[in-house]
């Protein structure tokens, strides 16, 4: 294998092993800098290169002349950046028909092409994971005594879990989960990401389909989804804040045509809304939490400083329950289970579902300080008690998940309450 000097562990590898041995080929997907390749060449033994300038990029070059020049190599065989070269995908689906083994190929890419050149689905050959950067566990800022897994299997201990500091979680958001910045001086922790957004904007939204887009509306926009991070807000109400706060008129094609892009480059990963399946006539909004990829993109959207943070708690609040959510999501997927949201037309609101693959389903509130954790349990009980009322399937666990919190527990109540810095799969 050829696995990186220095590769710190990821749980995708859980689902990457399955995949392997389900499909001929996989195609692990997410943002620039997430770590796709490192993880892809821990289950690699031979690997090409496409975005390798060597001889003015000779190997782009032979794959465009002939993909199958790049399909060479001892399995399984990496193929980094795919997308660069969109014929691969049909050539890759074509040996994997052609040989009938599983484990053959890895693809990664960061961007999604233009369906133009790529002729197959690659449904039963190619099998799709997709990656975003790294949670506070597996970076080793959360001890990870207290497992989403078997808090749904009824496996739990009161734990001392330790001081956790305003300025330390600020800090953790403000880095975000980029694999490169782990080991790098707190000082500096942040300029990943407004690079990141600068490379979006000047370079990236023009190599997905070659359309030259106004920078400035771009920037309205990225502010506007800062400024509604982890909240519940429609295209028609992103154009209004962008006019009212940006100054920019926007019109609603402009609007999606970004937001597409924007998928299309895996810089946002909205949270689904939870479908109750009630049986009354209760209303549930289907619409998505706004979240980007990662929550330091936000901060880095909104120009914000650690001390800027420190002082807009209110703000901070928005960014810290995108943390958590991102990271509840890794958790979740690596169990295979899916985080949603809950709203209904009658205000009642919970911040994260998650569905396991049976059905059995948790719900979570998520809350800075500790001075909040009385409230967010008897709000999750109020929920529960509408589910029974509603003679609904209701949640099997109720967690508070905290940041200011020094232990894990279960209240009285059977609500329990975790820190983030304490979770993990």
């Amino acid at each position: 294998m050829l696995k990186p000097n220095g590769y710190k562990n990821r749980l995708i590898e859980m689902k990457l092993d399955e995949y392997l041995e389900s499909f001929g080929a996989v195609c692990i997907e997410g943002p620039k800098f997430c770590g796709k390749t490192w993880t892809g060449l821990s289950r690699s033994n031979s690997v090409v290169y496409m975005g390798n300038p060597e001889n003015n990029f000779q190997n782009r070059t032979l794959a465009q002349i002939n993909p199958g020049f790049v399909l060479e190599g001892d399995t399984p065989h990496l193929i980094d950046e795919w997308q660069e070269v969109p014929p691969i995908w049909d050539a890759v689906r074509f040996e994997v028909d052609k040989s009938r083994g599983k484990g053959k190929f890895i693809l990664t890419g960061s961007a999604t092409p233009n369906h133009k050149g790529i002729m197959h689905s690659g449904t039963g050959r190619i099998g799709k994971l997709r990656m975003t950067t790294m949670s506070l566990f597996e970076i080793g800022d959360s001890i990870g005594v207290v497992s989403l897994e078997k808090l749904f299997s009824g496996e739990f201990e009161d734990t001392i879990t330790g001081e956790v500091k305003l300025v330390d979680l600020i800090s953790f958001v403000v880095r975000g989960g980029w694999p490169d910045d782990i080991n790098i001086s707190k000082n500096i922790w942040g300029n990943t990401a407004k690079e990141y957004l600068k490379i979006v904007v000047d370079e990236d939204m023009f190599s997905v389909d070659g359309v030259k887009r106004d920078s400035r509306k771009v920037w309205a926009l990225l502010h506007s989804l800062a400024r509604n991070e982890s909240t519940v807000v429609s295209n028609a109400t992103l154009r209004r804040d962008i006019a009212q706060m940006d100054g920019e008129s926007i019109d609603s094609d402009t609007i999606s045509d970004y937001l597409n892009i924007f998928n299309r480059l895996f810089i946002l990963d909205d949270q689904p809304a939870f479908n109750t399946k009630l049986r009354s006539s209760r209303r549930v909004l289907k619409s998505s939490k706004r979240h980007f990829v990662d929550p330091s993109l936000a901060v880095a959207a909104l120009g914000a400083t650690n001390e800027m943070l420190f002082n807009d708690l209110h703000t901070f609040g928005f960014l810290f329950e995108a943390l958590c959510e991102h990271d509840l999501k890794i958790y979740a997927n690596s169990i295979n289970a899916n985080l949603f949201h809950y709203r209904d037309e009658k205000g009642n609101e919970v911040d994260a579902i998650i569905e396991l693959s049976d059905g059995t389903w948790g719900a979570f509130e998520i809350k800075l300080g500790a001075n909040q954790i009385e409230k967010a349990a008897e709000d999750l009980l109020k929920f529960k008690a509408i589910m029974e009322k509603e003679g609904d399937r209701p949640p099997s666990i109720l967690c508070v998940i905290c940041g200011l919190s020094n232990a894990a527990y279960r209240r009285p109540d059977g609500v329990y309450v975790v820190p983030i810095t304490a979770l993990r799969e």
